[in-house]
Order: structure tokens, then sequence, then C-alpha cells
């Protein structure tokens, strides 16, 4: 009885004096709390967090939707940081053990706040995609950006001061080792400043379609802090430096207010004057009196014979059409191109095609030239 009466102190004793002097007890309580906090983190969502989402979506703005949206992974970490709280004070902690859980706690805090402002940044882009027109697509896109790596920057900077860790000490380590790496990379920043210009200056924006002389010609996919993503028109994805759409000619069809035609209409020489005139007047009544192209007194618009060529009488076609669609483009010029046919048909005259007619002055016989052998005595002289 007497050595069980010892074995039983030990087991007390274990018991009291548990991990780093916390009885043991107070641990597993401890952890209970843990696992009630994670029990409650899925009643809070759906006791609470259901509600809030309901009311959210009564209202007619879809800025709270928004919000919630953004907000609900964090709120549903709240209940696991009270209870890590409550399971730190029911231990009692001393001397450093103390001063780790609240900084640890305090740590969590500032990560829920500044986590949940990082993600409020997407509700925001919401508000400010509002002002897209004055400030582009792609200038929203990079504001976003860089508020939320202010935030990432100023919420480990809060955690770092909570560990007693000086923030000053490290930002001067960092300029210096800026500009150590500022030195080698001098393409980057420059890439990030002709990033920068291109959209202040609204060259072109995300989905437009552009040509780089001697670059490339595509669409646009994504203007970045170093590169340009332009997708050529075989869906293969070009990564362009900033700096070379900064220093080239770039040329953005999507800006275009209408879509030229520019046609020489080759007609046949043995057209008479008045089935020009006739072809003339019937393809400009047509480009006049179709809805499908611009107005004279928008952009210039000219039917008109131009030139005596090599194998026919040329008549300019110069117009515009409204659309800047390529596809509705192509049917507006094979409607136009079936019309002239017709109307060129329909003068009695053609197409002129390249031809070339050769004059001869003599033309040789048809006959062959009979051959008479030389004779005997011119034969011997």
């Amino acid at each position: 009885m007497l050595k069980l009466d010892e074995f039983w102190q030990l087991v007390l004793e274990v018991w009291s004096d548990g991990l780093y002097g916390i009885d043991v007890g107070q641990i597993i309580i401890a952890l209970s709390i843990l696992i009630i906090s994670l029990v409650m983190r899925r009643l809070f969502s759906r006791l609470v967090l259901v509600r809030l989402e309901a009311a959210a979506a009564k209202t007619e703005t879809l800025v709270d939707d928004k919000a919630f949206e953004a907000l609900e992974k964090p709120l549903r970490l709240i209940p696991v940081v009270l209870g890590v709280f409550f399971a730190t004070e029911y231990l009692e902690l001393d001397g450093g053990f103390d001063e780790l859980a609240t900084n640890f706690i305090r740590s969590l805090i500032a990560f829920v706040i500044f986590w949940s402002i990082y993600r409020l940044v997407e509700p925001l882009s919401y508000l400010i995609s509002q002002f897209e027109q004055k400030l582009s697509h792609a200038m929203v896109v990079w504001m976003l950006k860089a508020i939320k790596t202010l935030i990432i920057f100023i919420g480990a900077a809060a955690i770092l001061e909570i560990w007693g860790i000086e923030v000053g000490p490290i930002l001067a380590g960092f300029g210096l080792f800026g500009v150590a790496v500022a030195l080698g990379a001098q393409d980057l920043f420059k890439n990030l400043i002709s990033g920068i210009l291109i959209i202040a200056e609204k060259r072109y924006n995300i989905g437009d379609w552009v040509l780089v002389d001697g670059v490339v010609e595509g669409t646009v996919e994504q203007i970045g802090f170093r590169s340009t993503v332009v997708r050529r028109f075989d869906k293969a994805p070009v990564y362009v430096p900033n700096t070379r759409l900064s220093d080239s000619a770039v040329t953005n069809f999507s800006k275009m207010t209408h879509r030229r035609i520019k046609w020489m209409i080759g007609i046949e020489y043995n057209a008479t004057i008045d089935q020009l005139r006739q072809i003339r007047d019937q393809i400009e009544a047509y480009v006049l009196e179709n809805k499908d192209f611009a107005s004279p007194s928008d952009v210039a618009t000219f039917v008109r014979i131009d030139r005596f060529s090599d194998s026919s009488i040329d008549i300019l076609l110069y117009c515009f059409t409204n659309t800047t669609n390529w596809g509705e483009w192509l049917k507006i010029k094979e409607e136009l191109a079936c019309k002239i046919k017709d109307i060129v048909e329909g003068a009695g005259t053609g197409f002129a095609f390249p031809s070339r007619t050769v004059y001869l002055e003599t033309t040789p016989s048809e006959a062959p030239e009979i051959f008479i052998p030389p004779s005997e005595k011119e034969v011997k002289v």
C-alpha cells in the first residue's frame, strides 16, 4: 500500500506540474475552450453571418453585399481569437509566457483588423470603378494594388511593433538595399515609370486592339508594373516591356471613330463618258443613302473618276463606315462590292484587268522558204 501511495503522489505531482509548471487539468480545460471556440465559430456563421447576409441582400445598393462578402472570412476568425484569449487567461501564465501569450493575441487581433481592411479594398474598387471613364480601368487597378500593398506594409509593421521589433532600422536597411538593387535593376524601374506614363496618357486600356510597329498587334489583356500582356490574333500572348510601348508608336484601333474604305475601281477603256458618269452617280447615291456609311458632314466622302491607268479608267471610292467592328465592317464591304458589280454590269460595261497589246508592222509568210542548193561552178569558185 505504501508503494501505491507513493505512485499516486507521483501522478498528482506530474498532474500539478504538467507542462512548464501548468496543471494538466488547466491545459485540458484550455484546449476544451479552444474546441468550444471552433464550435462557436460554426454557430456564429450560421446564426449571425447568415442574418447579416440576408439583411445586406435586402438593400438596393450592392456596396453592402460586396462589403459583407469581403468581411465574411475575417469575421469567422473572431470566435477563434476569443477562444485563444479565454484559454490563455484561464491558464494564468506567469512571466515570459504571459507576455508571449499577450503578444500573440495582440498579433491575432491586428491580423484580423488589417485582413478585414485589406479585403474591404474590393468593395472600394466597386466604388472607384464608377470613375473609370476619368481615371481609366488600368489606373483603377494600379491604385487598388498600391492600396493593398500599403495595407500589407502597415499591418506587418504593426505586428512587428507588437513583438518589440523596431521598424525604423529595418526601413533604413531596406533603403540601402534598395539603392543597391536600383543600380542593378534600372530596366525594372524604367518599365515601371513607363507603365505609369502609359496609364496616365491613356494610350490604351484593357481590351483595346493595338498595333506597335515592329513589335506586336493584338488585344491588350493586362497592364502590369513591368510589362503589358498583348494577345495576338492567333491567341498567343506576348509580354511586351512597358518601355517598348512607351518609346514606340502605338496605333489604337479601338479608338477609331469610323472605318475607312478606299478602293480603285477599274473600268474598261471602251466605256463611254455617259457610262462612267452613270457608274459614278449610282455608287455615290448608294453610299450617301445607306445608313451604314458615315455622313459627308462628319468624314470625307468621294466618288470620282480619278485617273487613266495602263489598262483601265479608275474611279476612286473613298468613304467611311459608322461601325468600327471588324466583322460588321467586312459585311458592309461585301454588300458594297456586290452592289458595285451590279452597277457596272447594269451600265453595259465591265471591269478592266491588266492586259498588253503587241503591234507588229510585218508578219512573216506562213509558207516555208525554198532551199536552193549551190551549183558546181559556185562550189569550185
